[in-house]
């Protein structure tokens, strides 16, 4: 990594600048980036799904947020890398310690929102510290063996899993815009593009992406602009004669010609998410004459609220999922008392289990499989080098999902192994009361998930303790596994929780250096119906049937309320899962979902 630093510095050199920034985001914002746009790994070692380094000719930093304080110390040469937390510890702060006046800083503007960048550029210029958009990457430039873009083909996502054709999709978006006055919107999410277009691709690890952007006018005519040799005669029919495609590389030319003004009145009105856009949109909208209209992505609101065709699949994506995951916690039974499992074994046989299952396609995200001390990672990613038996006593902490053609899933489950501490069982109980707390919640329509998300918290903060993550995260329908703007966590307090809309449950506790605990089920936010509201609620359906540990469960900690939740849940798991296992897997299902009662 060394290597790569200097040659980053011989690089500024070249350019005249004296420090340059390095986003783990791609152009697209992608949490899962292709290969060749991962260049904060590439220059750091750092693999997380978030994260910046800042590197000027002398010092660097990376900063990483709470889910990443422990594996980037595993990951990242620390003589050569400050780490530091990246919503508390400044930027500007760090740069400007290790710059002075007349100094500049590089970005790529294609890599960077214009909101960022205008809130770094008035911050640097107070400093009298320039902020400089660079033409080319340097990493790009010193990156020799930089791989290929991908090359999977674009594959039509059929209405039986969509619910919804893709010309209605874009005629009713397209009227909003019009509408608004609006002449177009400029897409960038590749999740948003999909969507939209009901097309899947393979380009983006774990989550089914083809990498593209869309201008989508008012008329609901859009273009593409993707590798036309993606592109088959099959999925040309799919899309129809309102789709003009075009090569990938012509879009930043198109942009300038899109605003291009037809009146007196000026440019035309086109949309910009400034979130998931990055500056280099706004910048050559602009230089083309257009107005930019900074607005939401028109797509991310109906994308999260599912229909009813993608509300059923994912449900029987879920059942699927159950029992890949009940075979595999019925085989890890036998395997560690056998002593022949470790971290890594584990993960390819629960993906063997996943690959049995009808429309499965691959894993949502790489399955995290941390025993004891490596369960205190939040995102860990075993290797051959971190690889841990499971025997002995301890914890082992597994989360992982699947993409099925008809939904994702995404399920934690903490695990004994031997006997747990007193401590485990306390803390185990205290995360399950704020799960159990969280699947039981009513609330009134138009709350959000930071009204929530205390919740999950309180049995741990009753006692001085907390996590570093959020309680939930949104979920698409074989899509993205993290998928906004809907969350449960105090960042989530402008997004309405919707019907439709489909959430993570997982609260946490970790103890650096010896143990983690996650439970995490799948929910569905729909309307409550109760007879005595005086205003209209919405409730969670939790859709995930999966056994929750009970040996880790110290039940006095627990209120008859909560038992009767877990001995509910559990007989929904038996009825559901029993029918599609047998023998000494059923067995195991209905003894590992037994009734728990306080003696």
């Amino acid at each position: 990594m060394l290597n790569r630093l200097l040659a980053l510095r011989q690089s500024l050199r070249g350019l005249g600048l004296n420090g340059f920034l390095i986003p783990h985001a791609d152009e697209h914002q992608c949490e899962y980036a292709p290969a060749r746009a991962k260049r904060l790994e590439w220059l750091t070692g750092f693999a997380g799904s978030a994260g910046l380094a800042a590197v000027t000719m002398t010092q660097a930093a990376i900063y990483v947020d709470g889910r990443y304080t422990l594996q980037v110390r595993d990951q990242i040469d620390i003589k050569l890398y400050e780490p530091l937390k990246l919503h508390e510890d400044k930027l500007e702060d760090w740069f400007f310690s290790h710059l002075k006046k007349g100094d500049r800083i590089g970005y790529d503007p294609a890599l960077h929102t214009r909101a960022w960048v205008q809130k770094l550029s008035i911050a640097s210029a107070r400093r009298g510290i320039d902020f400089v958009a660079v033409e080319v990457n340097p990493i790009d430039e010193i990156w020799t063996d930089r791989p290929d873009a991908p090359k999977g083909l674009v594959v039509p996502h059929p209405l039986e899993f969509s619910g919804e054709s893709s010309q209605h999709k874009r005629q009713r978006i397209g009227a909003d815009l019009k509408a608004d006055d609006l002449h177009a919107a400029v897409l960038t999410s590749l999740d948003s593009i999909a969507w939209l277009l009901n097309i899947r691709g393979s380009d983006v690890a774990h989550t089914p992406l083809v990498l593209g952007y869309l201008i989508l006018k008012n008329s609901g005519k859009a273009t593409l602009f993707v590798d036309k040799d993606k592109i088959s005669e099959g999925v040309r029919d799919h899309l129809g004669n309102g789709i003009i495609i075009k090569p990938y590389g012509t879009f930043l030319t198109a942009l300038k010609k899109l605003g291009h003004k037809n009146s007196d009145n000026g440019g035309k009105r086109i949309l910009v998410d400034p979130k998931r856009s990055h500056a280099v949109i706004f910048d050559r909208l602009e230089q083309g004459g257009a107005k930019v209209i900074e607005k939401d992505d028109p797509c991310v609101m109906p994308k999260a609220c599912k229909n009813d065709v993608e509300l059923s699949g994912t449900r029987a994506a879920h059942i699927r999922d159950a029992v890949a995951m009940c075979k595999f916690l019925y085989w890890l039974e036998g395997a560690v008392a056998d002593g022949a499992v470790d971290e890594l074994s584990a993960t390819e046989k629960l993906l063997g289990f996943r690959r049995e299952q009808k429309h499965f396609q691959s894993l949502s995200f790489d399955t995290i499989s941390g025993a004891g001390p490596n369960g205190a990672i939040v995102h860990y990613r075993s290797s051959p080098k971190t690889n841990r038996k499971l025997n002995g006593n301890m914890l082992y902490l597994l989360d992982s999902g699947g993409q099925y053609l008809d939904g994702t899933t995404d399920i934690t489950r903490t695990i004994a192994i031997g006997k747990a501490t007193e401590e485990q069982r306390d803390r185990y109980t205290r995360v399950l009361k704020g799960h159990v707390a969280m699947a039981q919640a009513r609330f009134p329509v138009g709350r959000s998930g930071a009204h929530l998300d205390s919740l999950a918290r309180k049995s741990l903060w009753d006692v001085g303790l907390d996590y570093d993550h959020g309680t939930g995260h949104g979920v698409g329908c074989y899509l993205g596994v993290h998928e906004g703007p809907q969350s449960i966590s105090q960042k989530g307090m402008g997004v309405p929780l919707m019907s439709g809309m489909i959430l993570s449950n997982e609260p946490g506790y970790y103890k650096a250096q010896e143990y983690g605990i996650r439970i995490e089920n799948l929910m569905i936010v729909r309307p409550s119906h109760f007879d005595d509201e005086e205003r209209p609620m919405n409730i969670f359906e939790t859709i995930t049937f999966v056994p929750i540990d009970t040996s880790l469960i110290n039940a006095h900690m627990m209120t008859s309320a909560e038992i009767t939740w877990l001995n509910i849940y559990h007989a929904q798991v038996r009825e559901k899962i029993s029918p599609l296992l047998a023998d000494a897997e059923l067995a195991w299902l209905v003894k590992a979902t037994q009734s728990i009662t306080v003696r």
